[in-house]
């Protein structure tokens, strides 16, 4: 018998804890929390702010000029990370309103978010002459 509330769940957050441990348990605590790693958080958070407030607000402008408007949460849905990005979009949505159901129209974007990134890091990898 399959449980989804255990397997999306509890289960879940148990193998997480147990990989986070074994990977952390092999880094020693100089190597890692230092002002790079810092950093790279910092720009990390900075990056999911300003993809998820930059596709709201495309949305929102694309909105003025279309005459079947578009809702901007399937903006906010725009970033890489799948399908978490989705899916807070259709329960924000859902939330507002229960007749909402933006999933299926909130992975488009999501998908191309990871094309983007994946794009954009090649392009960046080779301007920067990585081998």
């Amino acid at each position: 018998m399959f449980y989804p509330k255990t397997a999306g769940g509890a289960l879940m957050n148990i193998i997480i804890i147990i990989l986070t441990v074994a990977i952390g348990s092999t880094m020693a605590a100089d190597k890692f929390l230092n002002w790079d790693t810092i950093l790279i958080v910092v720009l990390g958070l900075l990056a999911f702010l300003f993809g998820t407030a930059s596709g709201v607000v495309t949305a929102k402008i694309m909105n003025l000029f279309l005459k079947v408007k578009i809702n901007p949460l399937i903006g906010s849905a725009g970033i890489a990370s799948v399908p978490i990005a989705a899916r807070v979009s259709h329960i924000v949505a859902n939330q507002e309103n229960p007749h909402n159901h933006l999933i299926f129209h909130a992975m488009g974007p999501n998908l191309a978010g990871v094309f983007g990134t994946a794009i954009s890091g090649g392009i960046m990898l080779a301007l920067l002459g990585v081998n």
